[in-house]
């Protein structure tokens, strides 16, 4: 099976599950689940953030989701308990279509690790 065949099932798969889980079976977007995963790595799901907190999240969660290609590290937790993350390598100059595949691409991985998905 191709990579990109594989690569949209697992992302349909995924967006089937979150999508059940979170939203009444209504379509999660992109970033719907980039905020998801930000609210998972920051553990304080039972909360409610202001709007800055709510795109620091999204932050948090694309340095984490591309932790594993190269681009980010993790640094530290703040006082407050959110991670910070340095810059390993800038991202390449990508176009629209092309950042939603990585984007794709890193959060099926993530889920694969969290064991959430196959």
């Amino acid at each position: 099976m191709s990579r990109d065949i594989l690569l949209k099932e697992r992302w349909e798969s995924l967006i089937t599950l979150l999508s059940n889980r979170f939203a009444d079976g209504e379509k999660l977007d992109l970033d719907a689940i980039i905020y998801l995963v930000g609210l998972q790595e920051l553990g304080q799901v039972h909360r409610r953030f202001k709007k800055d907190e709510k795109l620091n999240l999204m932050h948090i969660a694309i340095c984490r989701l591309l932790e594993p290609f190269g681009y980010y590290e993790f640094d530290f937790f703040d006082d407050d308990g959110w991670p910070h993350y340095k810059v390993l390598e800038q991202l390449p100059a990508l176009k629209a279509g092309e950042q939603s595949i990585l984007m794709k691409e890193a959060i099926v991985q993530y889920f694969l690790e969290k064991e959430v998905i196959e």
